[in-house]
């Protein structure tokens, strides 16, 4: 009981340090939302191309990308925080006391898995404002946001392992690119059956695109659970990916405490 009530009040904490910080969660909403309005306006006459999947408009294709776009976006603030921690020495205290070291890592990653999946719900109630129709329905919209807070536990889970590694919040902020970049390599923004050439053999290798597709599934053809677990996979291998590099950093800051 008392490891569960450390698990729980790391987590509460992270979770209330997204919230009063604006400078984080405002870009991470403002910044998709305004790449989906631009997008859906200056590519919806390519839905009418020869093999582009079935679509009402190009913002029932993308929304699936901005979901992933904010929970890539607002992830990083768990690194930054964590950073920010071991700036400020309140890490330093917080290993100098008899909480479990897991809880450490666990309550910093439930503010992201919880903002990555509050965001997904925002997108597709502001989406839907505009006309938004998911095939799936309120099933689809659950299994998404379900594998958004997976991805987003995952990406911060990362940025987490670069700022128990760095200890600096400007490099956790500097690693993003490298992350956002590989959104651009995908089928994020068209069908990787109507690429050619090098581009579309990134995408075909890119995991963010089989992702990407199978929530996609979900909002223009209905509810696909074999689409779906594919997307989840791949979610939950970055989150394992992730966690382990996270554990080996947060060991290697121990060690150098000699704790």
């Amino acid at each position: 009981m008392k490891a569960l009530a450390q698990y729980l009040a790391l987590s509460r904490r992270a979770v209330l340090n997204t919230l009063r910080q604006p400078t984080s969660v405002i870009p991470s909403l403002a910044f998709p939302l305004l790449f989906l309005a631009l997008t859906s306006a200056a590519f919806d006459r390519s839905t009418a191309l020869p093999g582009f999947p079935p679509v009402d408009s190009f913002l029932q294709f993308v929304i699936s990308t901005t979901i992933v776009q904010g929970a890539l976006f607002g992830s990083i603030a768990a690194g930054s925080d964590m950073a920010t921690d071991i700036e400020g020495g309140f890490f330093d205290r917080l290993v100098a006391s008899p909480v479990a070291r897991t809880s450490i890592l666990v309550g910093r990653l439930m503010g992201s898995v919880a903002f990555g999946f509050t965001q997904a719900w925002v997108f597709f109630v502001i989406a839907s404002i505009f006309g938004l129709e998911v095939e799936g329905g309120f099933v689809a919209m659950v299994l998404i946001t379900f594998v958004a807070g997976v991805l987003a536990g995952g990406i911060g889970s990362i940025s987490v392992a670069f700022a128990l590694r760095t200890g600096s919040s400007e490099a956790v902020r500097g690693s993003f690119p490298l992350l956002f970049s590989l959104l651009f390599l995908s089928s994020a923004f068209f069908p990787r059956n109507l690429m050619n050439g090098w581009f579309q053999t990134a995408a075909d290798l890119n995991p963010l695109s089989h992702m990407i597709e199978g929530l996609r599934t979900q909002v223009i053809d209905g509810l696909d659970l074999a689409a779906f677990g594919v997307a989840l996979a791949i979610a939950a291998g970055i989150l394992v990916v992730g966690t382990s590099f996270a554990g080996l950093a947060l060991r290697g800051r121990l060690a150098a405490h000699h704790l």
